[in-house]
């Protein structure tokens, strides 16, 4: 399936596929968006992270042309999504966090009948819609595709809203809190369809989430997104050296474990020493932040002091003793 795939891949199109600059966004009086910006190219997979009321919906309304902007320039696949037109919105993919029609369609026929809308829109480079069998086998439904809607499980129908997503073989697909109700098998897979779509269809792919893990194993890149703007902007391992707290070395000696947090971020220097210095040293263990706890600093940060928080630290000579 790979290869086909891979053999069907479009080339790369000049440009980002997202770029937005400065994007604001009023309602009344209450500033919504204060001035975001950020790019995605092309086949790059973005998670897109923030507290409730951030400004993440009415972000992604605007990129794909369903609300209109305040101020700012954004360009989405090369244009304006306030004045994207019928051929542009082909392009697009977006995956809701659940349908609730079609329960009576079963899902080949469902597909089938979406995908004609894609047909006028394909063009050499991008043949539409995608074939229905196929995607059908991509997300996993090919033992379910004569069922109706009203009869699968809730994992089977959230890769069903994906295959509803997608079946235009988008350029760029929003994905709105998408394993939502999926068990960890479920999980896996849809990742794995996720990495594909970047990979051999150089499909860009923003995704929002509460589930930090996920944005971990999925997003080339994260931003978080707080009180209106883009506090920051980098892949889960370059938040956690540059935005928190600290690493944590532990290791065990003569039976007992002892703990020493290095607040720097770069243990290196410590463990040198603690080698060199004792070779009775056994189960040597570094643990960094993870994206949880980078995320919930830099959030509090960004409320409490009102703007981006600075990288680094010092390192802390604190050292605790664990009985084994």
């Amino acid at each position: 399936m790979e290869s086909a795939m891979r053999a069907q891949a479009p080339p790369t199109s000049p440009g980002p596929a997202i770029d937005v600059r400065d994007l604001r966004m009023r309602y009344g009086t209450k500033d919504v968006l204060t001035g975001v910006s950020f790019a995605a190219r092309r086949g790059e997979v973005l998670a897109l992270l923030g507290p409730n009321g951030a400004g993440k919906t009415t972000t992604i309304e605007i990129l794909e042309g369903f609300r209109m902007r305040s101020a700012g320039e954004v360009s989405v696949l090369g244009q304006d999504p306030a004045r994207g037109d019928e051929a542009w919105r082909a392009r697009l993919g977006v995956v809701l966090q659940s349908w609730r029609d079609h329960s009576r369609w079963r899902v080949r026929d469902l597909l089938g009948y979406l995908a004609r809308f894609y047909a006028p829109y394909g063009t050499t480079d991008v043949p539409r819609p995608w074939d229905v069998d196929e995607l059908i086998d991509v997300v996993g439904l090919t033992e379910h595709a004569d069922l109706k809607v009203q009869k699968l499980s809730g994992g089977q129908r959230r890769r069903l809203d994906v295959a509803i997503g997608i079946v235009g073989r988008p350029e760029l697909v929003f994905l709105d809190e998408p394993t939502a109700g999926f068990d960890p098998h479920a999980r896996r897979e849809f990742h794995d369809l996720v990495h594909r779509l970047a990979d051999f269809e150089n499909t860009t792919v923003l995704l929002t989430t509460h589930d930090l893990d996920e944005a971990e194993k999925l997003a080339d890149r994260i931003l978080v997104l707080d009180g209106g703007t883009i506090v920051a902007d980098g892949t889960a391992d370059q938040l956690a050296r540059e935005l928190t707290t600290q690493a944590e070395v532990r290791w065990t000696v003569g039976g007992r474990r002892h703990v020493h947090a290095v607040e720097d971020g770069d243990p290196t220097a410590f463990v040198r020493r603690l080698l060199a210095n004792d070779p009775d040293v056994t189960e040597l263990e570094v643990r960094r932040a993870s994206l949880e706890d980078t995320y919930m600093t830099l959030v509090h940060r960004a409320e409490t002091a009102g703007g981006r928080p600075s990288a680094g630290g010092e390192q802390t000579d604190r050292t605790e003793e664990v009985q084994a």
